[in-house]
């Protein structure tokens, strides 16, 4: 099954997230299929904290694709700030 998710990146105490979708058994930081967004949680207010290309999150939506409880959250939140 194929999931959108988060993988994290960044430094120590300063985490920085990728939304990918990729297949649900992969290793979360590992072979993803595609890059749909960013989320960073500790931006300042002049930084940008969260970014999605929602039409292709739709697209992913339409094939299956099961968000994990946290990106859709967020995908809330974007698509209320769109």
């Amino acid at each position: 099954m194929v999931t959108i998710r988060l993988a994290r990146g960044g430094a120590n105490k300063r985490p920085y997230y990728r939304i990918i979708v990729a297949d649900r058994r992969r290793a979360l930081n590992g072979n993803n299929i595609e890059r749909i967004g960013f989320y960073n949680p500790l931006a300042s207010e002049k930084e940008i904290k969260l970014k999605v290309d929602m039409e292709r999150v739709q697209y992913w939506l339409s094939k299956g694709a099961k968000p994990t409880d946290r990106v859709a959250d967020l995908l809330k939140q974007a698509a209320k700030a769109a």
